[in-house]
């Protein structure tokens, strides 16, 4: 399977992500990038992006990235979560740029940079993924 297939793999199992409209553009154990258009129903007052919309797409592309970096037959699950938002985003395209920061055998630590259309950083975010361990049959 090529790593675009994986992807939309991942999303569409991921129903909440559907929703966000939220597609993977990139996908590497180095980095994914992915992105989620501006929608008024995403929004709170003054038209901006909601900052829980924000997060779900920072989560989204972090546990993607935290997926592309699981052994074998793992799975893994958000467990702490941190985000510094630095810009309101009103229109266009937010980008998320999601890097491993530390690749463990319990847990994987994600750093996810969502930027604006002009490149601008609108928030950061960085999450610890627990990596979670097969299931015997």
């Amino acid at each position: 399977m090529d790593s675009a297939e994986f992807a939309r793999l991942v999303v569409a199992n991921m129903p909440f992500a559907a929703a966000l409209q939220i597609e993977i553009a990139e996908l590497s154990p180095q980095e994914v990038r992915a992105t989620m258009p501006w929608a008024p129903e995403r929004c709170t007052t003054g038209g901006m992006l909601h900052g829980g919309a924000l997060m779900a797409f920072a989560d989204t592309a972090g546990a993607v990235c935290a997926v592309v970096n699981l052994p074998q037959g793992a799975s893994t699950s958000t467990i702490e979560s941190k985000t510094n938002f630095f810009r309101a985003v009103r229109a266009g395209v937010v980008t998320a740029t999601s890097i491993p920061l530390h690749v463990g055998r319990t847990t994987i630590v994600v750093q996810t940079d969502l930027t604006d259309d002009n490149g601008k950083l609108v928030a950061r975010v960085t999450q610890t993924q627990a990596v979670l361990s097969a299931k015997a049959p």
